[in-house]
């Protein structure tokens, strides 16, 4: 059998969602620097070499099933209300970062880039959470009027909530309503 290239057997979308859905799971249990293309194949069932079909580390893994999660779980009903928004989306990045096995995935990343260049190359490759939360800071900053561009008010929005949770601060003390009006108030008066 052949793929669309012309080389091997076709690729199995079933195996590849077995992989995505087995990596992050993996990581909670063993860590980081425990986790292996092996235990990774062997977690989702297949063969090591049907993980490398798509990935070549086990970073390209657990990076693509984050970002995929992050999709879904950064997604917030739109209410009207760009505040309202605001706050529903930073509750969402807080459960995210704090509690999601994807949230988990993505801090493991975030810390292996810090001394591993491939790695960082693969996280400045997309801005996951940029990406999530452009549409309700762009609610914001438009009609604010700010000279922010979207990259710096997005900055603005998940930089305290993202530093606050990857210093091992708990997630309790994060008051998503305040960093709201904060964020708000930021916009309206930049520099002050």
């Amino acid at each position: 059998m052949v793929d669309g290239s012309g080389r091997g057997r076709p690729r199995s979308e079933s195996a590849r969602a077995a992989v995505l859905h087995a990596v992050d799971d993996l990581l909670v249990e063993v860590g980081y620097a425990a986790l292996t293309m092996k235990g990774i194949a062997e977690r989702a069932g297949v063969g090591r070499q049907t993980v490398y079909r798509w990935w070549s580390n086990k970073a390209e893994v657990l990076y693509e099933a984050s970002a995929i999660d992050a999709r879904e779980e950064l997604s917030v009903p739109r209410s009207g209300d760009p505040r309202k928004d605001l706050k529903a989306y930073l509750d969402a990045l807080v459960r995210f970062l704090a509690h999601s096995h994807a949230g988990a995935a993505y801090r493991a990343l975030m810390g292996e880039a810090q001394h591993d260049a491939e790695v960082a190359a693969l996280l400045a490759s997309r801005d996951i959470l940029g990406e999530s939360a452009a549409e309700v800071v762009e609610a914001v900053r438009q009609p604010s009027g700010t000279p922010l561009s979207l990259e710096q008010a997005t900055a603005l929005l998940i930089g305290p909530p993202f530093f606050h949770l990857l210093t091992g601060r708990g997630a309790d003390d994060l008051d998503t309503e305040q960093l709201t009006e904060q964020f708000v108030r930021a916009l309206s008066h930049p520099g002050t």
